[in-house]
């Protein structure tokens, strides 16, 4: 197979990563992707660095080895956070793109100069956070909350068993959050911004501009792995001329270690994509 030709690796502790594969597909339309959903072992948030590397190094073999990828994006913060300079060290002709909370363009963007940051419990406490908020000290006011159970809670809002209870969940951990976090608005001290520090918290942003209004502005980062993604791929040689005779859905293949189903209801939700394009991944993933 022609180097160029080979599909594209997205990885995420679950769904959230559906997230930045949407702005994948945008950015890079004539790529394939694989996508695999790690659920049987979400939240990644929530566990242990050792077990979250432990996990990220399983999938990019199992990617490089069954799906020949040209290329990995690692949708996730946490994994991010915890094992992007051990991919980059282990496979250092396979062009790596990580996820990060977006705070730089956040700075930008905020006219009070204060910035709420959400994300999970693993990405607040890694040491590649703590880099990250040194590099914008003294540009704005940052005040970052740990969100426990809020990707489990997206996760599981997507099957059909538990949808009513967890979108009430996610109701109340947004609340709950948001008011630990002090005042949103745009009146001096108050946060304009909110930076959405998990790949899963883009698919509740309807939910949080009913609690904060439409003054606050909310920030991801799928655009900017997007456009990272394509620069990496012209400079290696890779970016694929034209999509070949596949239809866009034929294009993306969706894989989960956990409930298909789950996976197949976001997949139709915030991709449009059948139920026939998700598959269960292997066991010994």
């Amino acid at each position: 197979m022609n180097a160029s030709s080979r599909p594209i690796g997205v990885f995420d502790s679950g769904i959230g990563g559906l997230s930045v594969l949407q702005a994948l597909q945008n950015a890079l339309p004539h790529e394939h992707f694989v996508y695999l959903a790690d659920n049987a072992h979400a939240p990644y948030g929530e566990k242990t660095d050792l077990q979250v590397r432990l996990r990220t190094h399983a999938i990019t073999e199992h990617l490089l080895a069954q799906h020949q990828i040209k290329a990995l994006v690692v949708a996730c913060n946490t994994a991010t956070a915890a094992a992007i300079h051990e991919l980059r060290t282990r496979h250092p002709q396979l062009p790596v793109v990580g996820v990060e909370p977006a705070l730089k363009p956040a700075v930008a963007l905020s006219q009070t100069g204060h910035i709420g940051v959400m994300a999970t419990r693993g990405t607040v406490a890694s040491d590649k956070f703590a880099r990250l908020l040194d590099s914008v000290e003294g540009q704005a006011q940052f005040t970052v909350q740990a969100c426990n159970g809020l990707a489990l809670a997206i996760e599981q809002s997507t099957l059909p068993q538990h949808a009513d209870e967890a979108q009430q969940g996610i109701i109340e951990l947004l609340s709950q959050y948001t008011s630990a976090m002090g005042s949103f608005g745009k009146s001096p001290g108050q946060m304009d911004t909110l930076v959405l520090g998990c790949t899963h918290y883009v698919f509740v942003k309807n939910q949080l501009r009913a609690l904060l209004g439409v003054d606050v502005q909310l920030v991801s980062t799928g655009e900017a792995v997007a456009r990272q993604t394509r620069r990496l791929l012209e400079a290696a040689g890779l970016l694929r001329s034209d999509p070949g005779p596949q239809s866009a859905a034929k294009r993306i293949g969706l894989f989960t270690t956990g409930d298909l189903r789950g996976l197949q209801a976001a997949a139709q939700l915030w991709l449009g994509l059948p139920p026939e394009a998700c598959h269960k991944a292997p066991p010994q993933v």
